[in-house]
């Protein structure tokens, strides 16, 4: 890896988090496509670079978030019983199953395009009758487990699809940030790490780009830090509004990139 690449690196992954930690969402998923096409990561390694990501990004936000007193919550305890034996799972699907990238994209362009939409709609123009009732405990974890079988496979912490579909369900983004950012986190680290003994079974070339996972990461370890800060001094409706912006790019990014 070269320098140049290595410092477009830290600024994409500085510049994701900055924007995406005070709506819960760690900016893998936003890096995945431009690993792909910008940074030169080829294959399965983009899932563990992505992983590699999000373990050393994480700390920045969620330092910030403790302090605050905002990471014991129930919430949180909920998505890390369901993310954590998913991401295992997931890990294992793409050593030895391989889906392709172009399903992942269609499925998340599927999923979060009018998700982002309804959102973004529902904020601007609310509605009239008896709000959204907060999904179970049981739908949470339920949500979760799938959430983290596809982290698995495609290496993103599961964040920018945890945080609108529960801010969509009624639930404040102050609650949900955090704890989508912890189960991202601890979801990485434990799928980072079921990828490093898979690597020992010699099925495939499974590594993460070192290198471009560190600096990366480096950048979303400061931007994260802030981009959690400046959490609390934006509005419920800006933060609604920039998280369903945000489906709504990705989601529109995406089915782009599966139709080519």
């Amino acid at each position: 890896m070269t320098w140049s690449t290595g410092l477009a690196g830290f600024a994409f992954g500085l510049l994701t988090a900055v924007v995406t930690a005070p709506v819960g969402v760690s900016g893998a998923v936003f890096l995945l496509p431009v690993q792909l096409s910008v940074l030169g990561v080829a294959g399965p390694a983009v899932t563990p670079t992505n992983l590699l990501f999000n373990v050393v990004a994480g700390p920045g936000a969620l330092v910030r978030y403790r302090r605050a007193g905002l990471l014991h919550s129930p919430l949180t305890r909920l998505l890390l019983a369901g993310t954590l034996p998913g991401v295992v799972v997931g890990a294992v699907l793409r050593v030895f199953a391989v889906p392709g990238a172009t399903a992942f994209r269609l499925l998340v362009a599927v999923l979060l395009l009018p998700l982002g939409l309804w959102l973004v709609v529902r904020t601007l123009r609310p509605a009239r009758h008896t709000p959204a009732q907060a999904p179970s405990r049981r739908a949470v974890t339920g949500l979760a487990l799938v959430v983290g079988v596809v982290g698995g496979i495609y290496g993103i912490g599961g964040g920018s699809v945890l945080g609108p579909v529960l801010v969509g369900r009624g639930l404040p983004v102050a609650r949900v940030a955090p704890a989508a950012l912890a189960s991202t986190f601890a979801t990485s680290v434990a799928g980072a790490s079921t990828f490093a003994l898979l690597s020992l079974t010699g099925s495939g070339a499974v590594a993460p780009d070192w290198y471009l996972g560190l600096a990366c990461g480096l950048g979303g370890l400061i931007g994260g830090y802030f981009g959690a800060r400046l959490q609390p001094r934006l509005p419920e409706t800006a933060l609604r509004l920039v998280l369903g912006a945000l489906a709504v790019a990705l989601g529109a990014l995406y089915a782009v990139q599966s139709l080519r």
